[in-house]
């Protein structure tokens, strides 16, 4: 498979690392788009939200029970942003199911 996250889980690509278990992996975006800016992906290949099933569902349900961990360890007690884009429209440059931790000052309200 030519997956850019995949070849991150396997270590073929480096990344900066924030958190890492057998579900899931956690590193820094390389284009950030905040003070902090991380990304979450499970470590089973999922194309996008659109392709959760019951089959894999436990990796989604896994990385967001750990978002609150992880958020604290970066030091955003103020809040942040959970962002997860779908399929062309929704500009998803990477398919492999990915969610965005954005935070580390206020954010704008608008999402576009």
């Amino acid at each position: 498979m030519d997956c850019l996250f995949c070849k991150i889980i396997e270590g073929t690509i480096p990344s900066s690392k924030v958190y890492e278990d057998g579900m899931m992996l956690a590193f820094k975006d390389i284009n950030p788009q905040a003070p902090v800016h991380v990304l979450l992906i499970p470590k089973k290949h999922i194309a996008s939200a659109d392709a959760v099933d019951a089959e894999n569902v436990e990796y989604v349900s896994h990385i967001f029970l750990k978002i609150p961990e992880i958020a604290k360890s970066l030091g955003l007690s103020g809040g942040y942003r959970i962002i997860s884009n779908c399929g062309e429209d929704g500009c998803q440059s990477v398919k492999h199911l990915h969610f965005h931790i954005l935070g580390g000052k206020r954010l704008s309200e608008g999402m576009a």
